[in-house]
Formats: structure tokens, sequence, C-alpha cells
């Protein structure tokens, strides 16, 4: 961890670290792959790709085909075939991709225990503070429960 600046993330590589929102080390999408997924979840259906690209007019239509077949690739987006015309839309919101990501991994990473333990150190405080307030909300609305 930086000595110094902002940053309470425990994975952190900048020193100092001057991040308001520090995701050092962390997984995730390009920058205009999360545009294309911001255009498609807005659109909120399908989009062949010439309108995806004309939503996105700093890029050439090609670049932004070739982003939507990674994404759906990477099971972020449903391609269809109409006709000629290749249609795609989101799948899911980022948080359900997200989640499905930590569940596939929590599943292939062995023993739970040392899984979680070593995901929870992991996380920064302010990542701990909503998972806590999130399991009390699912605990609430179960009644206390535990599954």
């Amino acid at each position: 961890m930086p000595a110094t600046g902002l940053c309470d993330n425990p994975r952190c590589s900048c020193d100092p670290c001057l991040c308001q929102d520090c995701r050092c080390n962390t997984a995730r999408l390009g920058r205009l792959e999360q545009q294309v997924m911001e255009v498609l979840s807005a659109a909120g259906g399908e989009l062949g790709g010439r309108q995806v690209a004309d939503r996105l007019p700093r890029h050439a239509y090609t670049t932004v085909v070739t982003v939507l077949d990674r994404l759906s690739n990477k099971g972020l987006v449903r391609r269809r075939l109409e006709g000629r015309t290749r249609r795609y839309a989101a799948l899911g919101s980022g948080a359900d991709h997200a989640a499905a990501l930590m569940h596939e991994a929590f599943r292939s990473g062995g023993e739970p225990g040392p899984v979680l333990a070593a995901f929870l150190g992991s996380m920064t405080r302010t990542e701990r503070t909503a998972l806590e307030r999130s399991l009390e909300s699912i605990l609430t609305a179960r009644g206390g429960e535990r599954a």
C-alpha cells in the first residue's frame, strides 16, 4: 500500500496513489468496450453495428464492430444474425457480469474459506463497507435467516 495518498486499495501499484477510486490490478473493460456497453444498455434492445458506430462517431465502424464481437465472445453481448445484418444486445447489467465472474472465480479457487479470506483481504475499506451493507440488506430481507 502506498505510504501516502488517497488510496486504500491494498493491491495498488502507484506510489504515491492519488486516485479517488483506485482500480490498480483489477480486470476491467477497456474504455471503448465500456462506451459500447453503455450504448447498448441505453438502447434497451438490439442495435446493428452501424447504429452503435453512429453513436460513437470518434471511432471507425470496423473498430466498433470488432469490439462488439469481442464483447460477444466475452459473454457480455448477444449477437444475432438477421438477414445479412448482425444485431447486438447487452446481456444483463455490468453488475450481473461482475457477479458471474466473481462466482466463477470463487467456484474454481478451491476451499471456500481461504478464497473468501483472500478476496476480503484484497478489498478496500469502501468495498468492504458496501459488502457489509449488501449482506445486511439480504439478511434483513430474509428475516435474519442464513442460507
